[in-house]
């Protein structure tokens, strides 16, 4: 009998996270700097509480930023239910939760609701097109904590300068 693929097989085990605590402008700036299209929104204690879009973050940090310093990621994500896969769901169960909520990404969390992982469906169109979509494998990446130091800016990976 075949074994369905999980999801743990596509997820991003080390997806950038920001805290709920953070101001909307650190999100912005978190997401420039990963090139995440979706950052997963975490409690202190490492439990998923939503998952911000980047046009839906665009769009609300066009307000004049003296109006964002003080807005809080929370403000955003606990209006909404977060919907969340674990990572021995099936391929197709997450396939189907993605369509009937009409998302392109969802969080991974344990049993516990804390952030494993993050399955998005251009992972998901990549893995089913035969393309390989991460450099590494979801199981040799390095786990990323949630807002130690952030990725360097675009142009300077480019450039190819090293910041610590």
């Amino acid at each position: 009998m075949n074994e369905q693929p999980r999801v743990r097989s596509l997820m991003d085990a080390a997806p950038y996270a920001i805290t709920e605590d953070e101001s909307v402008l650190m999100a912005w700036e978190v997401m420039e700097r990963s090139e995440q299209r979706q950052l997963p929104v975490v409690r202190g204690d490492g439990c998923c509480v939503g998952l911000l879009d980047r046009a839906e973050l665009a769009v609300i940090c066009a307000a004049p930023a003296t109006a964002l310093s003080g807005r809080k990621v929370r403000d955003l994500v606990h209006a909404r239910r977060t919907v969340v896969v674990h990572p021995e769901d099936s391929l197709p169960r997450a396939a189907a939760v993605m369509t009937q909520e009409h998302l392109d990404a969802l969080p991974v969390t344990d049993p516990h609701g804390r952030l494993v992982g993050l399955l998005t469906a251009r992972d998901y169109v990549a893995s089913a097109a035969g393309v390989e979509g991460r450099a590494n494998p979801a199981s040799q990446r390095p786990a990323r904590a949630t807002l130690p130091g952030l990725p360097p800016h675009r142009a300077a990976r480019e450039r190819g300068i090293v910041i610590p």
